[in-house]
């Protein structure tokens, strides 16, 4: 079977919780981490068998010295489908909210994001299969173990699935920077699905077509752009605090 690649303390520790298959977890050896030592009961008590590694040999298995000590092997990462979320969270307690990410190409942003998507209470983060960053170790390390606790759906149509979000019942609203309405001046209440566009040339136009309205964050300073993980922070938050009102 094939085995992806976990490191870093929150990435294992999500994956360890969760129900993601695990084969082996490597630990440095010599290491004083008490949050290692922790894994490593945790990995004992589930069945999965504990190596003692040294350094350089966990940095040969995750590819970089960021590891923090700590490496396992697991299942390969498995998408969501997007009519199973659907049926799932539908009739969620105040709406269904969505993050769909147009052409995020930097796994670091794309981390990032799925950790800001999960700390707002988001219910599922929506990516394209092609011209897109998908699932990777350094996505699930920058993500801080997020992506082991929200769906990801990974699909091959984004305007398609737009519009099947619609049917739904949800509003769609994307981030433009040239948009004449700002986000504070949105109501993000109900069904909802957020769409956040690529590090360089945002939404797309046709996925920007296809959005019931755009959005722009107001700039105070000389610069006039924000990096895509930033952006979709801000927004997300805003939406979450009014979704979070009594």
């Amino acid at each position: 079977m094939k085995e992806d690649i976990l490191y870093g303390i929150n990435p294992v520790r999500e994956a360890l919780r969760g129900n993601r298959k695990a084969f082996e977890l490597f630990v440095q050896t010599g290491g004083t981490d008490q949050r290692i030592a922790k894994l490593a009961t945790l990995a004992e008590e589930k069945g999965i068998a504990v190596r003692r590694r040294e350094r350089a040999d966990l940095e040969r298995l995750a590819g970089n010295p960021h590891h923090q000590g700590v490496v396992l092997k697991v299942a390969p990462f498995v998408y969501a489908e997007l009519e199973d979320f659907l049926s799932n969270h539908l009739e969620s307690d105040g709406g269904l909210f969505v993050l769909v990410l147009d052409g995020i190409q930097d796994p670091q942003n794309l981390g990032a994001l799925i950790r800001s998507a999960a700390c707002a209470g988001v219910q599922g983060v929506i990516i394209p299969k092609d011209r897109a960053c998908g699932m990777t170790p350094v996505v699930e390390k920058a993500s801080a173990g997020a992506v082991e606790t929200i769906p990801v759906i990974q699909v091959t149509n984004l305007v398609q699935t737009l519009e099947r979000l619609k049917q739904a019942g949800c509003w769609t609203f994307g981030l433009a920077g040239e948009a004449n309405k700002n986000i504070y001046q949105a109501d993000y209440r109900g069904n909802l699905a957020l769409v956040v566009g690529s590090e360089g040339e945002g939404i797309r136009p046709l996925v920007r077509k296809h959005c019931d309205l755009l959005l722009a964050i107001p700039h105070y300073g000389g610069i006039s752009s924000l990096n895509a993980s930033v952006a979709g922070g801000i927004v997300l938050f805003e939406a979450a605090r009014q979704r979070c009102k009594p």
